[in-house]
Formats: C-alpha cells, sequence, structure tokens
C-alpha cells in the first residue's frame, strides 16, 4: 500500500539507537494494526473471564502483568464488559510504565502519585492498579475539555484513592515536596503515532517538533518542585525526535539536576535502549519495526537523595461539609465493610473517601481544583439514598446489595438508556450485572422498570 512520511523526520532519524530506516518505513506503510488491552485486575482476575465478539485473545504483552493483545479490534462500545470498567484499551508499548514504576518505587508503600498530563486515562488506570490501597494517585488534566473524559475513565476503573484535577503545571509548586512519583506523558509532535493516526502525519513538521521540546521543558520545570527529595520523576513521550526525547534527558540532568536511572529489559522485548548525548541519560525507544507496539519514548530519573518528609498533611481542615452521624448511617450499608470511610457534602451529593486521606484530601483541596474525589454516593432524600452511578462501578460497594444478572442484549439495552423488562420479585433500587459486573442502578417499581444509566454515557451506536 502506499503511504507518505515526511522526508524531513526520517532523515532527522539517522543514527539514532535502533533505528533502520528501511524496516521503519515497511512497518509504516503495512497497514498492520496492532490492538491490546490490560485488565482490570480488581475487578477481572484473568483474561479467560472475557469473551470479545470478533476477537481472540492473541498473547499477553511481555512487559505489563495485565496487558493482552488481541487478533482484531472488536466493537468496545458493544461489549457491555468494557463499559463496567473490566479493561482499558491501551496501546501496548505505553505499557511499559508498569516496568518504570515498579524498578523506580517501593510499591509496598503508601505514596503520592502525580500524573499531570492524565486524559484520557490509560496511564492513570495503570498506575491506580499498581499502588497500594493506602496510597493516593492525583490524575490530572492541564485541558479543560479533556478532564470530563478523565474523570469518566476513572470512575470506570472504580478507584477510591484518586483525585482528578485540572490545573496548569504551574500550579503544582504550591504542592512543594508532596508526590512520590509525578508521572508526565508528555504533549509531543506525536510521530510515535503515525501508524494509528494518518492524520498526525499531516501535522508533523520539524518547527512543531522544536516547539514541542520547548513546551516539554516548561511543564517540566514547572511541575518538578512537587516532587519530593528522592523522588522519582517518569517522563514519557510518543515522538521519536532526539529533541523531545533524549535531549529532554540531558536537559533534566544538566538543569534540573535530576539522577537518570536504567531499567532492566529482556532482550527478546525488542526495546532498544538509548544513552543522551552529552550526560548519557538512560532511555527507552519503542519502534513498531521491533516491538509489538507503537512507537514510544519512556525515561525515569530520581530528584536527588532521599530525605526526611518535611510536607504536614495535617495543616489544613478540608472545606467540605461533613455528614451527620444520622446520614453516615443511610449511606454506610452501601459499602464494603473491608475499608473505612469518611464522608463529605458537595452541594447535596455525598462522597465517601478512604479515611487515610482525609488529611491528603484538605491539602489538595487548598492547593488545586479538584473535578472529582473518591466514589460519589448519590443524594439523600427523605431518609434514603438515591445512588449514584459512581456507586455501582466502585470497587467499595457492598456485596449484599440486590443485583440483577442480564444477558448481553439486555444490557445493551440498558446502556442505550432505554426501557428494559425484567423478571424478578425485588423491589426498589437494584444493579443491574453482566457476566457478574455491575453496569449501574435500575429501581423496580409495580408497573415499570426505571433505567438510571447516565444519559451522557448512553450507546449511540446500534
Amino acid at each position: 500500500m502506499e503511504c507518505y512520511l515526511p522526508q524531513l523526520l526520517l532523515e532527522s532519524l539517522e543514527g539514532l539507537p535502533g533505528y533502520d530506516r528501511t524496516a521503519f518505513e515497511n512497518i509504516h506503510c503495512s497497514g498492520e494494526q496492532v490492538i491490546s488491552v490490560r485488565l482490570n485486575n480488581r475487578k477481572i482476575p484473568a483474561v479467560a473471564e472475557l469473551a470479545f465478539a470478533d476477537a481472540a485473545v492473541a498473547g499477553n504483552v511481555p512487559w505489563s502483568t495485565d496487558g493482552y493483545y488481541l487478533s482484531q479490534r472488536p466493537s468496545f462500545t458493544l461489549d457491555p464488559v468494557f463499559h463496567a470498567g473490566a479493561y482499558y484499551v491501551q496501546e501496548a508499548s505505553s505499557m511499559f510504565l508498569e516496568q518504570v514504576l515498579r524498578q523506580t518505587t517501593d510499591l509496598t508503600q503508601s505514596i503520592k502519585v502525580l500524573d499531570l498530563c492524565a486524559a484520557p486515562g490509560g496511564k492513570s488506570t495503570l498506575l491506580q492498579s499498581l499502588i497500594s490501597n493506602t496510597s493516593l494517585l492525583v490524575s490530572n488534566e492541564v485541558i479543560k475539555t479533556r478532564v470530563n473524559v478523565l474523570a469518566e475513565n476513572i470512575t470506570k476503573w472504580g478507584a477510591a484513592n484518586v483525585v482528578v484535577t485540572n490545573n496548569d503545571p504551574k500550579d503544582f509548586p504550591r504542592l512543594e515536596n508532596y508526590f512520590d512519583v509525578i508521572v508526565v506523558d508528555a504533549p509531543c509532535s506525536g510521530s510515535g503515532l503515525f501508524r494509528r493516526d494518518a492524520d498526525l502525519v499531516k501535522e508533523w513538521s520539524p518547527q512543531n517538533v522544536t516547539m514541542c521540546s520547548q513546551r516539554q521543558q516548561r511543564i517540566l520545570a514547572d511541575v518538578l518542585p512537587a516532587l519530593k527529595e528522592g523522588g522519582s520523576l517518569i517522563y514519557s513521550t510518543c515522538s521519536y525526535s532526539e529533541s523531545e526525547d533524549e535531549t529532554i534527558a540531558d536537559w533534566l540532568v544538566e538543569e534540573c539536576h535530576l539522577i537518570p536511572v536504567a531499567i532492566p529489559t529482556q532482550p527478546e522485548w525488542g526495546i532498544v535502549e538509548t544513552r543522551s548525548p552529552k550526560h548519557q541519560g538512560y532511555g527507552y525507544r519503542f519502534y513498531p519495526d521491533k516491538v509489538k507496539g507503537e512507537g514510544f519514548f519512556i525515561a525515569a530519573f530520581t530528584k536527588g537523595e532521599k530525605v526526611a518528609p518535611v510536607w504536614q498533611s495535617n495543616k489544613y481542615k478540608t472545606k467540605s461539609e461533613r455528614l451527620a452521624a444520622k446520614e453516615i448511617d443511610i449511606v454506610q450499608p452501601y459499602l464494603t465493610t473491608n475499608e473505612s470511610f469518611f464522608f463529605i457534602k458537595q452541594q447535596d451529593e455525598t462522597i465517601a473517601l478512604p479515611a487515610h486521606l482525609e488529611n491528603e484530601l484538605a491539602t489538595i483541596q487548598h492547593s488545586l481544583y479538584i473535578k472529582k474525589a473518591g466514589v460519589k454516593m448519590g443524594t439523600i432524600i427523605r431518609n434514603e439514598l438515591v445512588p449514584d452511578h459512581e456507586l455501582a462501578l466502585s470497587n467499595c460497594i457492598s456485596k449484599t446489595i440486590h443485583a440483577i444478572e442480564v444477558d448481553k442484549a439486555t444490557a445493551l439495552q440498558y446502556l442505550r438508556k432505554q426501557e428494559i423488562k425484567l423478571a424478578t420479585d425485588l423491589k426498589g433500587w437494584a444493579l443491574l450485572t453482566h457476566q457478574q459486573l455491575p453496569l449501574g442502578w435500575i429501581k423496580i417499581l409495580p408497573n415499570r422498570i426505571n433505567n438510571y444509566y447516565p444519559a451522557n454515557w448512553r450507546i449511540l451506536n446500534k
């Protein structure tokens, strides 16, 4: 097939580690598409439990615990299990973030992680799957128009220990020395995704590469004060260009005094280790002619030596109204007894957060704009909880809630927000489930069933 790759890009890559122009051009012109998904290990433990309509599992992503390749792209939109948050459709190369985090961070500890440029949520959901339940993930999106899809994907993932924020990198120095790990998947020129999105080829130019490199430096310089001494910075792009990759690694060493970290890889993975020209900082290049994935670059650094924590997370009080004891008695039965929670009220909505994050919420409220925190439980009306969709999809919902299992056809009717009919003796609120995974709420009345799936999430595909 005919294809076009910018000649200036191809020439600029000459001499870079792992670059083979002929193989690079051939794979980009082959029309091959790599489809990969990553399981939500807190909702579904084994890929064998998933049934993709027109695709078979074609092997595991070798650097990912829960990543799998599919034989072709099924209709994810028409898979109820996808809407239940059982898996995330994520590009395979970017799943290597798992290896970098495991090699640089003690994941058994309670840590605070920032995903700075997080939408649509692939790396945030991966990070959340790896950190402990007593840890905190702040998932931030700079662009206001993209933060809603991030919040939606975090909701589907079901985690309570995540706060979604909508802030500029320059806002984060208010949280000086706060985060143990900062992940910056930086805005870039996008050459690593040419195979997946042909429109990016038309937008590529050397001028755009230069602009992206300068923007990446600004973003990193703005956010680095929020990283603890001894903390880890993980930097990545989906660009092949040296000025967005190795040059940034040199800049982080020289200007920001960070220490590069080597990440062990297996030869059979096909990942190319690269070193920055000036300071020999480690980086890892993914070429689609060498790995089963798209173009990607990632590098890790530490910020000096670890020192005793100086941040006082208890110096602020939460700005939110607390629930009264009587209200807590109403909402508590909806939650698992395996964790303890504290409850706040935003306008009329009740929100549950893990108890150990009470001081952290107050700290973040003081410094950032919060889009979503914890799990929205619903609204208390006349001593009854009108449950929210976030509660239905959360991992902390009680197993004692009434649930009704339905087949795929009924599940899709529900997800389209159509009328559904069920043979049941239950009355009142119930969870609708498919393959034992909650999809959302219904309310069973004497003469009908009300469908409470969020209208703005409904499937429009017929």
